[in-house]
C-alpha cells in the first residue's frame, strides 16, 4: 500500500479551524479557517516547496558555506544551499517524526537527532501543534540536549501566511524597528540598520505594492503578552501571525522565488530565536547544556 511522499498527514480541527502535519518533518502542511487557506500549501505527495510550513533545527536561515567554530573546534556542515554556497535550514525538515500524542484539536510529534561529522550533538525534539477555536494554531517546539557536550541550537519555521489574493494589494504591517541587510549570498552585512526612513519599515502597515523584502527583523515591538504580530490584510480577510519573546528575530519573505503558481501570494514569516549565520558569528545563539531544555512558540489566526 503506498503512501504520500510526505509520509502520515495527521489533522487537527476546532471549531472554524482546520490543520494537516505531515510526518516529514512535523510540518504544517495546511491551515484553513472557514475553508479559507491562512497559508500556502502544497500536496501530500509532493516534497515542501520553498521550505512551505517546514520546521528549522538547529538553526533557521543559512551558515556561511557551512563552516562554524563552538567551544574551539571547527565544522563542516554539508552545503544543503549550492547556489549560495550554504547551509540552510537545519538538518531535521526532511527527517520522518514519530507520532507521539493525537487528540481531535492537537497532535504531537518527536524527531531524535543524532549527531553527525558536521553537528555531533544530541537532541530530542518535540513539536506540539494545537487549535483553538478562538485562539486558532499555537506552535510549540522543545529540544532538550540529551548528549554529553553542550550544543549550538537554534529553531525556526516556515509558513507563508496567505489572505488568497497576491501580496501587492494588501496591507502588510510587520513590528520590527531594525533590519538585517545581506549580502548577494543572503549572509547579513554589518549590524542591523533602523527601518526609520526606508522602505522596510512597516510598523504602521501599509500596502506593499511591488516591494521585495528577504530579510531579517529585530527590535520587535511587543504587546502585554509579551507577543510580536504580523498582520496580513487583503481587500476580504485578514490573517495574523505571532511570535512569542524566545524570538528576538523574524525573517519576512515576500515569496518573489517560491515556485510560479505561488508566487508572491503569501508572505513568509519565520520566527527565529537567532540571525542568519549565527552558527558562524554566534548571535543570539543558545548554548544548551547537557540536560537543558530550551522551548519557543509561535502561532497563526484568521483576524
Amino acid at each position: 500500500m503506498s503512501e504520500p511522499t510526505t509520509g502520515a498527514q495527521y489533522e487537527i480541527i476546532a471549531g472554524p479551524y482546520r490543520a494537516v502535519v505531515t510526518e516529514a518533518g512535523a510540518g504544517l502542511r495546511s491551515l484553513c479557517h472557514d475553508g479559507n487557506a491562512l497559508i500556502l500549501t502544497h500536496g501530500a505527495d509532493e516534497p515542501a516547496p520553498a521550505a512551505f510550513g517546514q520546521l528549522l533545527i538547529p538553526w533557521p536561515n543559512r551558515v556561511d558555506r557551512g563552516r562554524y567554530s563552538y567551544d574551539g573546534v571547527d565544522y563542516q556542515l554539508d552545503v544543503s544551499e549550492p547556489a549560495f554556497d550554504c547551509a540552510i535550514h537545519g538538518l531535521v525538515r526532511w527527517s520522518p517524526w514519530r507520532l507521539a500524542e493525537r487528540h481531535p484539536d492537537r497532535v504531537t510529534l518527536t524527531h531524535r537527532l543524532l549527531g553527525s561529522a558536521g553537528y555531533p550533538f544530541h537532541l530530542d525534539l518535540r513539536a506540539d501543534y494545537s487549535l483553538d477555536a478562538e485562539g486558532g494554531l499555537t506552535i510549540r517546539v522543545t529540544a532538550v540536549n540529551v548528549g554529553s557536550r553542550t550544543a549550538p541550537y537554534g529553531h525556526g519555521a516556515h509558513p507563508y501566511i496567505t489572505v488568497g489574493e497576491p501580496l501587492d494589494a494588501c496591507t502588510v504591517t510587520i513590528p520590527g524597528d531594525r533590519y538585517l541587510p545581506v549580502n548577494d549570498r543572503m549572509i547579513p552585512e554589518g549590524p542591523p540598520q533602523q527601518v526609520a526612513g526606508t522602505p522596510y519599515d512597516l510598523r504602521d502597515g501599509r500596502v506593499l505594492g511591488d516591494q521585495k523584502i528577504d530579510n531579517a527583523y529585530t527590535g520587535l515591538a511587543r504587546d502585554a503578552d509579551g507577543l510580536a504580530w504580523v498582520h496580513l490584510a487583503g481587500s476580504r480577510r485578514g490573517t495574523s501571525f505571532w511570535l512569542d519573546g524566545t524570538h528576538p528575530w523574524l525573517e519576512v519573505f515576500t515569496a518573489d522565488t517560491v515556485p510560479a503558481a505561488s508566487r508572491r501570494q503569501g508572505l513568509g514569516v519565520e520566527p527565529m530565536t537567532c540571525p542568519p549565520n549565527a552558527f558562524a558569528t554566534g548571535i543570539d545563539l543558545v548554548d544548551l547544556k547537557p540536560g537543558d531544555r530550551h522551548t519557543g512558540s509561535w502561532g497563526i489566526r484568521a483576524s
